[in-house]
């Protein structure tokens, strides 16, 4: 099979690229398989990482305002969908499947001018502007969430597949749990909160653990916090003006990123995040409660439909970044902290939106293209 990925900027729409990649050579060794991009995004780390070529093109958001800058990424989108028209037609491809990010608007409508059979996966509760404008050219458009379908109109065919992601339930013992504990400089007889907010961190998130740590509020739990390669350093400055060493924080242990992320998921007792739609799908497949702090001013307000997913199952509690201060956010750690029949409800109620199976849906798609288009 000969496939192309379309897949640009975060490693919310690359990784799920590459896992249905992954699937697809694990299924059928001699595909070959190339992904499209931009030369902005992390596709340029991640793909080459993960073994596959990447060919770049010109594609940008578009506004509907007229500005000269406006005008001139119009004008680079347009080239971008005749790069993309050329490689496809080079290439040949059985399957173009995108997975996110402006790049999909052009490298799926050229694919589709040229009868090439379509995939596109949202992995947001609220669908992105591509995926609603390309509704009609997809031949079928896979979702993480059921809430997504009735917002999709127009489209050909829809499934909900789920997100792959590699975080996955552990069933850890007692004795695993204290030594992953132990390697992380934890107590074993404290409940963990972990706090993280995505690779670059989260800025109000990070201010409002500062503040925890400053009053001292985490008497009675220990926070494993990730506060994000960029922002690690200004942290560290911040607890020093407080006379605070970031590395000796009572009941806190602080690190610029977790490499070990699907094993202190699974022994934390409660989650501190942003709501990007990979988040929800971790902390539902591992069956977690969660504080949820979605980004404000992304487009539609997609983190905030993310966030809701699990509100509205009773999983997660939601605090607006206009309201996130270290007392509100203390004192909603206190509320699932102290009730642990709470804590126990809240991670059940997670775990009933998880897909099981995910790549194994998706495959099914692509491997039964043609009769499905």
């Amino acid at each position: 099979m000969k496939v192309i990925v379309a897949a640009a900027g975060t490693g919310g729409h690359i990784n799920p690229g590459i896992a249905i990649a992954n699937k697809i050579k694990e299924e059928e060794p001699n595909s070959e398989i190339i992904f499209i991009g931009t030369n902005r995004g992390l596709e340029n780390d991640l793909v080459p990482r993960a073994g596959y070529k990447l060919k770049t093109i010109e594609a940008y958001g578009l506004s509907p305002k007229i500005t000269i800058q406006n005008i001139k990424k119009i004008c680079k989108t347009i080239k971008g969908y005749g790069e993309a028209k050329k490689i496809i037609k080079e290439f040949k491809p059985d399957i173009v499947i995108g997975t996110g990010g402006y790049i999909c608007g052009a490298v799926i409508t050229a694919a589709s001018s040229q009868k090439i059979p379509t995939l596109l996966h949202e992995s947001n509760a609220f669908p992105g502007k591509a995926v609603k404008l390309l509704a009609k050219k997809t031949d079928c458009i896979l979702i993480s969430f059921e809430e997504a379908r009735s917002r999709i109109k127009n489209a050909k065919k829809v499934v909900h597949t789920g997100t792959p992601t590699k975080i996955q339930k552990k069933q850890y013992s007692e004795t695993q749990k204290e030594e992953i504990k132990q390697k992380l400089q934890l107590v074993s007889n404290m409940p963990v909160v972990l706090v993280f907010g995505g690779s670059q961190g989260a800025q109000a998130i990070n201010e409002a653990i500062i503040g925890i740590a400053k009053e001292s509020l985490n008497k009675n739990y220990q926070i494993m916090w990730a506060t994000g390669p960029e922002q690690y350093k200004i942290i560290k400055k911040k607890l020093e003006e407080i006379n605070i060493n970031i590395n000796n924080v009572k009941n806190m242990k602080i690190v610029p990123y977790i490499y070990n992320m699907e094993e202190i998921m699974n022994i934390s007792d409660i989650i501190i995040a942003r709501s990007g739609a990979m988040t929800i799908t971790e902390i539902s497949n591992i069956g977690k409660p969660s504080i949820l702090v979605p980004l404000p001013n992304v487009s539609n307000d997609h983190q905030l439909y993310n966030a809701k997913v699990l509100e509205n199952i009773g999983a997660a509690k939601i605090i607006l970044n206009k309201d996130l201060t270290a007392e509100s956010l203390n004192i909603n750690v206190q509320n699932i902290i102290n009730y642990p029949q709470v804590a126990e409800k809240m991670g059940k109620s997670a775990e009933k939106i998880a897909v099981k199976g995910v790549l194994n849906k998706i495959y099914e798609q692509i491997k039964n293209k043609n009769k499905i288009f």
